[in-house]
């Protein structure tokens, strides 16, 4: 029966679906070497935990790594490609959830409901400072929010600040408009940020991204602004970040994702009542992860019984994948035509 590491449990009826199709493990902890150790033997690794990048040469059976979610940046895509391990995803399972999250967050920042909460636990003397802060809400029709990625998490925020809350919205994406994507204008990044009283990040963490958003760009956004990331840490520079929010340039922020995860104890984000900060939750619920988790059923489904899985992202390494399948089944390999279509599912 084939071995399947989790990095991290899943939904409990997720996990006993998998124990249906093998062996499920959880790794101990998170740490390199017990997700090295653990995945020995392993078939497939599900994850929600980097992997380290040697993760595919100490565990050689692996032949397939299938994110739980949709951010792939947790995986070492070309080692895993160069070992003829297919690497899937489960893309918009949690968009509606994260969407949900940048709502709450928007009204928040809005309402200024962080900086509400601290004040209340001065006491007695809090109420009426708490009470004061109310001056300086806002509502949120007719305010920009500018969207940075728009891809399942963007669209599901575009429709319901466009349609829901009346507001405006601007989006800016590699891709550009999208077939069946709610209808907003797309600019220039430069564009985005002058003009938008909310900036939402829902972009993944690629190359093209990674510190996308620095002291310039931050420079550029209108003066009482506010910054939302619901995408990865390193797309913002944190020390420009700070520097924003210290000035009293930008006028808040929510922030679910950071640089390094947990956020240290004595970091200064935790001292600034302008700041929200969440665990990097805003894609989890109990609705979304049974989603999620069954989508990772379906591709470990695949995986094990030798197919493309959905929503692969390596189709370069389909051919190794199944030469690597047919050496351990003795077999000779698949057919070119049934090759290109497996390599067509997986596009």
């Amino acid at each position: 029966m084939a071995s399947i590491l989790l990095t991290q449990a899943i939904h409990p009826a997720v996990q006993a679906r998998l124990a249906a199709l093998g062996e499920v493990r959880v790794a101990a902890d998170t740490s390199p070497d017990t997700l090295r150790r653990d995945a020995s033997g392993c078939a497939v690794v599900v994850v929600r935990a980097p992997l380290p990048e040697d993760i595919f040469d100490a565990a050689p059976a692996l032949v397939g790594a299938v994110r739980h979610g949709a951010g792939v940046d947790m995986i070492p895509i070309e080692a895993a490609t160069a070992r003829g391990v297919l690497v899937a995803n489960v893309p918009g399972a949690n968009a509606h959830t994260v969407a949900e999250h940048v709502l709450l967050s928007l009204l928040h920042l809005a309402r200024r409901r962080g900086a509400t909460q601290a004040r209340l636990g001065a006491g007695t003397a809090g109420w009426a400072a708490a009470r004061a802060l109310a001056d300086f809400g806002f509502e949120l029709p007719g305010r920009t929010v500018g969207l940075v990625g728009y891809g399942h998490v963007g669209q599901a925020v575009a429709r319901i600040c466009a349609s829901g809350l009346a507001m405006r919205v601007l989006a800016h994406s590699r891709s550009g408009p999208r077939p069946g994507a709610p209808p907003v204008e797309h600019v220039a990044l430069r564009d985005l940020l002058a003009r938008s009283d909310f900036v939402v990040l829902a972009c993944p963490l690629t190359e093209h991204t990674r510190g996308l958003i620095g002291a310039a760009e931050l420079a550029a956004m209108r003066t009482g602004a506010f910054l939302v990331n619901v995408s990865r840490g390193p797309v913002v520079q944190e020390a420009a970040l700070l520097d924003a929010l210290r000035s009293g340039h930008l006028a808040g922020a929510a922030l679910d994702v950071f640089d390094l995860q947990p956020l240290r104890v004595d970091h200064p984000y935790r001292q600034m009542e302008q700041v929200l900060l969440t665990p990097h939750v805003a894609g989890v619920t109990e609705d979304s992860m049974l989603r999620m988790g069954l989508g990772v059923v379906l591709a470990v489904e695949h995986l094990l019984r030798g197919d493309v899985p959905p929503h692969c992202i390596n189709p370069q390494a389909v051919a190794a994948f199944r030469l690597r399948l047919g050496a351990k089944a003795g077999t000779k390999p698949q057919s070119s035509a049934h090759r290109d279509a497996g390599s067509r599912r997986c596009a």
